[in-house]
């Protein structure tokens, strides 16, 4: 088992969906092989237009021979193990690439920088980590009164990388998981709900939405931006019980079994289309649309 770097852009060629596979040539697979079981790093190249770097991490559970894609192969992702960082990473820091294994002898960026799979070894992997998940400013103020009553010590540390001769181990909470998921999707959202439209931000400088995930985090719903929509209060409620729902196109579906439909309608922002992130990869997927449709929208 070892870490690695697996490299991804929205526009990629492959049938790539982050939180559940990544696809591979077979020029590649001893590399990803060597994976299984371990963590992976993300990254999108420097050439894309505003450019994530280096932008999740993930777990590869194993990997299986493509069965629509001949010479083709697929790392399976462990489910639940997808998270985005909080603080995307570039590639270069204020010496020198974040990532030092991507230096030659000569202290200059090798052809290994451009490879689509790459091991990385425990250092540059807990350096990058720890860029992705610092808390340069508070995820929320505080936790929500719910978790504190329920025991959960907000000083705890969230990330944990465990280096012991031979053994490398990482953990990562679910209270970071919740509070990153907050912030990558109400950033996407510009903290704004995506069914009213509207942007409040209370006394204590908090905005007032929630990130609901689409698919549930009960129904095996990944921690993907994709994944996630930013609701009010109201929207949030009415989502989650299958009173609104959305097309593959964003259009605003009432089910029919509310009582006020015409109520619904009023909080609605006037286009009857929610509101959409800026970039065309943090958009709902249809794929998460079509789950909650089936699972819970009533009809």
């Amino acid at each position: 088992m070892g870490f690695g770097v697996f490299i991804h852009r929205s526009d990629s060629i492959y049938d790539d969906s982050p939180a559940e596979q990544y696809q591979f040539p077979s020029q590649y697979l001893r590399r990803v092989e060597a994976c299984v079981g371990d963590w992976i790093i993300y990254y999108e190249p420097r050439k894309i237009a505003e450019t994530r770097g280096y932008f999740a991490i993930a777990k590869v559970r194993e990997v299986i021979s493509d069965p629509g894609a001949p010479g083709m192969y697929l790392a399976l992702i462990e489910p639940g193990s997808y998270l985005d960082f909080a603080n995307p990473v570039p590639f270069n820091g204020a010496t020198g690439p974040i990532e030092q294994g991507v230096l030659n002898d000569q202290g200059r960026i090798s052809g290994r920088a451009q490879s689509a799979v790459r091991p990385i070894s425990p250092s540059d992997f807990k350096r990058i980590v720890d860029l992705g998940f610092e808390e340069r400013v508070p995820l929320l103020p505080r936790l929500d009164d719910a978790l504190s009553s329920a025991g959960f010590d907000e000083e705890q540390t969230p990330f944990e990388f465990d280096q012991q001769r031979d053994r490398t181990s990482v953990t990562v909470s679910r209270i970071l998981r919740d509070r990153v998921f907050r912030r990558v999707v109400l950033r996407a959202y510009d903290e704004r709900c995506a069914i009213t439209g509207l942007k409040f931000i209370n006394g204590r400088g908090r905005a007032e939405v929630a990130a609901a995930h689409i698919r549930s985090v009960e129904a095996s719903g990944p921690d993907i931006i994709s994944n996630g929509i930013a609701l009010s209060g109201t929207a949030h409620w009415m989502f989650d019980r299958g009173l609104i729902s959305l097309a593959d196109d964003l259009e605003i579906l009432i089910s029919r079994q509310t009582n006020d439909p015409q109520g619904v309608r009023s909080i609605i922002n006037k286009s009857g289309r929610a509101l959409a992130p800026r970039r065309l990869s943090d958009r709902p997927h249809p794929h998460f649309l079509r789950w909650h449709r089936e699972h819970c929208f009533k009809q």
